[in-house]
């Protein structure tokens, strides 16, 4: 486990007891009975049970920091209900892994410590079975100058794979790859050089984009969002990301990615102004949110 600060581990212990649904001591034996429950739900959990006011726009610091080590460990399922969810998309619950739940249920109880030793024996050898199975569940993907990189599997990887390979040879103007996140490893690759040079902090505590590729040609840095299902660029979001890279000396342009339409269309209302989105499944066009930037008759 990570080291932590006293009220990390606070934080851990209740978002864990919120996942669990337990309040107290006596209601152990009923632990995981509840739903799946996502990080607002969490959070709602916390205050109104543990006297807390923890604010509801911290959400992300459940899956980043919170529930972290428990989900790394397999006692906690991040996508319970919904294998596969993209770590941005809202409906996804935690919940207790299945042989987990059997053993907290006898938190207390008579052999409750010779119980626990065994589950750790066991979970020993799930856990090395399942990171060498996680080798083997990758998405290859090539950036330009033919290095290889894997990406966990998951459609927020497919898209990001998408960006690399479809979208910057159409429109990023012979771009490099500075930086590609993963979801089950953020910061997945770096050219540190460039970012130096770029004056871009990578600093994945921060909220920086999925993708970030650059142009030298062009004087152009591309700050793209990938996005399954929730969390586009928003006019918010491009405020923060301009912030991000005021630094760079070089044009901002601002991208959300999509999979396909029926994502682009669960987003449409959110994306925000002078930004632009592109679609996977049309790999071969854009959509301006411009304003009259674009305006005017296409010549034949």
């Amino acid at each position: 486990m990570s080291e932590k600060s006293h009220r990390q581990r606070e934080k851990s212990a209740m978002s864990f007891l919120a996942v669990a649904g337990v309040t107290h001591s006596a209601a152990w034996p009923s632990a995981g009975e509840s739903p799946p429950m996502g990080t607002r739900k969490i959070i709602h959990f916390i205050n109104a049970h543990f006297q807390e006011s923890i604010s509801e726009g911290s959400y992300d610091d459940i899956r980043r920091k919170d529930l972290k080590d428990a989900v790394q460990a397999g006692l906690v399922i991040a996508s319970a209900g919904k294998p596969g969810a993209s770590v941005n998309d809202p409906t996804r619950g935690y919940a207790l892994d299945e042989d987990f739940t059997k053993l907290i249920r006898t938190f207390g109880q008579k052999g409750w410590q010779a119980s626990a030793a065994s589950f750790m024996v066991k979970r020993a050898s799930l856990s090395e079975e399942r990171r060498a199975k996680a080798k083997f569940e990758t998405i290859p993907v090539m950036l330009p100058g033919g290095k290889k990189l894997n990406l966990s599997v998951g459609p927020h990887n497919l898209l990001q794979k998408a960006i690399v390979e479809q979208f910057a040879p159409r429109f990023g103007n012979n771009a490099k790859v500075v930086y590609i996140g993963d979801t089950a490893q953020k910061a997945l690759y770096a050219d540190k050089t460039l970012a130096e040079t770029l004056h871009l902090d990578l600093d994945t505590a921060k909220k920086i984009p999925d993708v970030i590729i650059y142009s030298e040609t062009k004087g152009w840095l591309y700050l793209i969002e990938a996005v399954h299902s929730f969390g586009p660029i928003s006019n918010e979001r491009r405020m923060d990301l301009a912030k991000f890279a005021a630094k760079s000396g070089v044009g901002l342009v601002f991208v959300t990615a999509f999979l396909d339409l029926k994502s682009f269309r669960k987003c449409a209302a959110d994306i925000g102004w002078e930004t632009e989105v592109w679609i996977a499944a049309e790999p071969d066009h854009m959509l301006h949110w411009n304003g009259d930037r674009f305006m005017g008759p296409r010549s034949s």
